[in-house]
């Protein structure tokens, strides 16, 4: 996540720097740092920002699975965890996910994927 969509976020959520710091449990320094790029956004504010942002958007939970979407195979799926769990419409929640044909092995290559994916395009 660059400081920029981070602060785009942040704003969609209509969430002053403060009030944000406080539901990510951050400090207003850290919440600071992450929109002047001072430091690299960690994977699990970006998650949190990701989840809170999906549970404002309406529709959200009406949205089909990401195995619909992608159309993934059943062997695909059965080596997903978002299908274990069901998760298709917080896939991009959920690491060492099954995605374009291969294992997502780190969180910043495969949100390089679900930032292009339909499933989350439908949410930032």
């Amino acid at each position: 996540m660059t400081p920029v969509e981070f602060v785009e976020l942040r704003k969609k959520m209509a969430k002053t720097q403060r009030q944000m710091a406080a539901i990510l449990g951050v400090s207003l320094k850290a919440v600071h740092s992450d929109e002047q790029g001072w430091r690299t956004i960690p994977p699990h504010v970006e998650r949190q920002m990701l989840f809170l942002l999906s549970c404002k958007t309406p529709g959200w939970r009406n949205r089909k699975a990401c195995w619909t979407v992608t159309s993934c195979s059943t062997a695909q799926r059965k080596n997903c965890p978002v299908w274990e769990f069901r998760a298709g419409r917080m896939c991009w929640m959920i690491n060492g996910t099954y995605c374009q044909g291969q294992l997502q092995k780190d969180w910043k290559t495969k949100m390089r994927i679900c930032r292009d994916c339909d499933v989350m395009k439908a949410l930032i």
